[in-house]
């Protein structure tokens, strides 16, 4: 299957086929250079199965885990292509989650002004949300996603059968962004997910729909001026409880709970049921004060409001200007800091 997304800098195309990994070689450059950017929580077979798409392949194997998005680790994917004599002709390909595809792509994003980036995601979390959008960033100083740019990949592969060895854990995760997506956009989706009792078998077409979704909103506004805002759904406060847990919750744990005080009552209570269905977190041990803290460096700040995504209803949205204040009056009315049993 093959989903064509339009964007400012260039269009490209997501394949979505079960066994394209093995087949990547009709999708990956042949000429060039490619550096392979994987992480030690991704089977190994996976990126040694491109290294025969080119003559000549530098792999680099990072340690799993959101420290890894750094400057440092920036800085040594540019230094390796450098030593290695890329150019503008060569390519960087990520094999990974959301970190490895995040750091990756600004790695390629920078290296000579932009060289080719190709994604292919192996976690749930990146193959409906992160692996497409061309939103590319590292950490700094504790702050999540504060140095990046907005750069888009030359082709995005997807291989559902990759979800088979991912961990339950991530699997889970990963869910939580189909959650968020479903709750602003797609009601039906919501529904389906209520009612599946065969999540593994539902996949295919959770993938393809939360896709079609994240394509007509980076489609309308690429940059986050207006519509895309709506992705963040959950990420105000989730961001926020990420930061302040220090490692403790996965990304998807952390959307999972922050969307809950961004909720009406009756999109709350259907929300919270799909969470505890699927085994996500409905509350997370950090305090009142972590929040506040962490707020300020949110990233859709402007002047001393934020920009928040609020859900009355299961299938739309609104915007919303608060103050960190008002935002975490809504954190502590949900009660999402007492810590989950």
């Amino acid at each position: 299957m093959l989903i064509p997304v339009h964007a400012d800098l260039h269009d490209y195309d997501i394949v979505i086929e079960p066994g394209v990994l093995q087949d990547a070689g009709r999708y990956l450059p042949h000429d060039g250079k490619l550096l392979i950017v994987t992480d030690d929580g991704v089977p190994p077979a996976y990126a040694a199965a491109l290294k025969s798409v080119s003559a000549s392949t530098t792999l680099v194997t990072l340690p799993a885990g959101e420290a890894t998005k750094s400057v440092a680790s920036y800085a040594m994917l540019l230094e390796t292509m450098l030593s290695a004599g890329f150019s503008r002709s060569d390519a960087v390909v990520a094999v990974g989650g959301g970190v490895v595809g995040d750091l990756a792509g600004f790695a390629a994003s920078t290296y000579m002004r932009g060289i080719d980036f190709y994604n292919i995601p192996t976690t749930l979390l990146s193959q409906v949300d992160s692996s497409i959008g061309g939103k590319t960033a590292i950490d700094l100083a504790g702050a999540k996603n504060v140095v990046g740019s907005f750069y888009v990949p030359s082709r995005v592969l997807i291989d559902p059968t990759l979800l088979d060895t991912l961990p339950s854990r991530e699997l889970r995760a990963g869910l939580a962004e189909v959650i968020k997506m479903a709750a602003t956009s797609d009601a039906a989706l919501f529904a389906l997910l209520e009612t599946t009792g065969d999540l593994r078998t539902a996949l295919p077409t959770i993938i393809h729909r939360s896709l079609l979704i994240k394509k007509s909103v980076v489609e309308n506004d690429l940059r986050e001026k207006g519509l895309r805002r709506v992705l963040n759904f959950g990420h105000t406060v989730g961001h926020a409880i990420e930061s302040a847990a220090q490692g403790a919750l996965k990304h998807g744990e952390c959307v999972a709970i922050g969307m809950l005080p961004m909720s009406g009552k009756e999109a709350g209570a259907r929300i919270s049921a799909l969470l505890e269905k699927y085994g996500l977190p409905t509350a997370a041990d950090v305090t009142a004060a972590d929040i506040l803290t962490n707020l300020t460096n949110d990233k859709k700040r402007s002047g001393t409001h934020i920009a928040a995504v609020w859900v009355d209803e299961i299938g739309s949205f609104t915007f919303r200007q608060l103050l960190p204040d008002e935002i975490l009056a809504c954190v502590e009315r949900s009660s999402i800091l007492t810590p989950a049993k």
